[in-house]
């Protein structure tokens, strides 16, 4: 898939405080411009050959799909989940001036 333009990313987590570390940790390394948390979802999925069922929090992270790499490199490092739901979804338009201040908000990684 290309990677130019905007991502949305959505993130389960375990709890509150998992959700507010991984915000934290994407918008102090400038990898998001905003991170939504809505704070109890009701998850129903296959775990383990078997039937699950969990409340958990969704993140919702605003990003450029060119940082969708390390995203997902840096929630990995901080989750608590063997195998943590991180998927991204292209953005197709959206306000001109929100789609710019993420542009302006998130820094791609530094080349060395």
């Amino acid at each position: 898939m290309e990677k130019n333009g905007f991502a949305i990313v959505f993130i389960t987590t375990s709890a509150d405080e998992e959700s507010q570390l991984i915000a934290r940790v994407l918008i102090e390394q400038r990898k998001a411009a905003c991170v939504n948390i809505i704070p109890s979802v009701c998850s129903v999925f296959w775990w383990q050959n078997k039937i699950d069922q969990d409340n958990e929090s969704l993140l919702i992270v605003k990003t450029r799909f060119e940082l969708l790499d390390e995203v997902i490199r840096l929630v990995k490092e901080v989750h608590s989940y063997d195998v943590p739901e991180i998927i991204a979804l292209p953005v197709i338009g959206g306000n001109h001036d929100y789609l710019e201040w993420i542009d302006n908000e998130v820094i791609p990684e530094e080349v060395e």
